[in-house]
């Protein structure tokens, strides 16, 4: 599931060498941390934090399928 939110991320990021993602696995919980650059944080959060959202809507869909909680945060 890292791979599909790292292709997600980097389709929308501007500058790909600044993405850092780190799974931490804790059970049945998995938190993804997300790293982008400061001038691609807004792409990634969106107006109003809808691309966010989406994002993890999305992933909480996928991480069901398996079921895992999955929390996604999103870190200057």
């Amino acid at each position: 599931m890292k791979e599909i939110l790292e292709s997600i991320i980097l389709n929308i990021v501007d500058d790909k060498s600044a993405v850092t993602i780190t799974e931490k696995v804790n059970g049945e919980d998995v938190r993804y941390d997300v790293k982008v650059a400061n001038n691609d944080m807004g792409r990634v959060i969106g107006k109003q934090g809808r691309v966010a959202k989406a994002i993890r809507t999305l992933m909480r869909s996928l991480g069901a399928k398996e079921k895992k909680r999955i929390t996604i945060e999103f870190i200057d």
